[in-house]
């Protein structure tokens, strides 16, 4: 597991209007230096329920890299979420993704992608929504804030630092321009996904590389954005590989290169 403060705590969270509607989807990652980072999306037409799942598929490909506290749990208030990867899905995968009743099961693919993302000894704990916990009140706030089409400022791992004596916060220092600090967490995000191998749905593409999604869906052969190479996966998935050569190797600047 890679060196670096260790995650202390993890919540998500999902929103949507209208059920099927715009949704989008909030989690965040608190570290034992006390810095924060949070993550968060949006979908033009889903449901409540796949932004549940969305939100904590990202934490789980986020953790797999990170040292986590041995009582490190993902605090969700979705019960459908907990009941579905706790206790539901070993007999849905029996039954050949069938429900008890012989119905396809809903939201498959995010079940599937959240099964073998799963890591040992990293439970869900239940949280009442709205009840206060700040952490789900935080992933909410971001939840509905892309469910609504807006882009939130999201905590990119900044620690306040304090002194010594009396507890005051010293000055912090000029901040990077927003544009910069948002884009350097894409690159980072980008460089964590190429190194583990993951698959991204055309949605989860097009947000990391930020171009709209009708952009991509014409998409069927490997392709370059800034120094990583796009590639067509299975099951309609795309896999990120870092170009060794870096800039060099760009698009020339065209519409992939966001």
């Amino acid at each position: 597991m890679a060196d670096g403060p260790v995650v202390v705590a993890a919540a998500c969270d999902g929103a949507c209007s209208g059920n099927p509607g715009p949704g989008g989807w909030g989690c965040l990652l608190r570290f034992a230096d006390g810095s924060v980072r949070e993550w968060g999306g949006a979908d033009p037409d889903t449901t409540n329920n796949r932004m549940e799942l969305t939100a904590a598929l990202t934490l789980l490909q986020l953790l797999k890299t990170l040292p986590r506290d041995p009582d490190l749990a993902i605090r969700t208030d979705s019960k459908y979420l907990i009941d579905g990867f706790s206790r539901w899905i070993n007999g849905w995968k029996r039954k050949g993704w069938r429900t008890a009743s012989g119905s396809p099961v809903l939201n498959r693919d995010l079940w599937e992608a959240l099964d073998a993302a799963r890591l040992p000894n990293l439970p869900l704990a239940y949280v009442k929504g709205h009840s206060g916990d700040p952490d789900n009140d935080r992933c909410d706030v971001i939840a509905v804030a892309f469910s609504k089409g807006q882009q939130p400022s999201l905590a990119q791992g900044e620690v306040p630092l304090a002194a010594a004596a009396g507890g005051v916060a010293a000055p912090a220092p000029e901040p990077a321009p927003k544009p910069l600090l948002q884009l350097l967490s894409r690159l980072e995000l980008a460089d964590r996904l190429a190194a583990g191998g993951y698959g991204l749905s055309l949605i989860e593409l097009a947000q990391v590389v930020e171009l709209p999604l009708a952009t991509l869906e014409g998409r069927s052969e490997a392709w370059r954005w800034r120094d990583w190479l796009v590639v067509p996966g299975g099951g309609g998935r795309w896999r990120l590989h870092r170009e060794a050569s870096g800039s060099e190797q760009r698009d020339g600047g065209g519409p992939g290169d966001g």
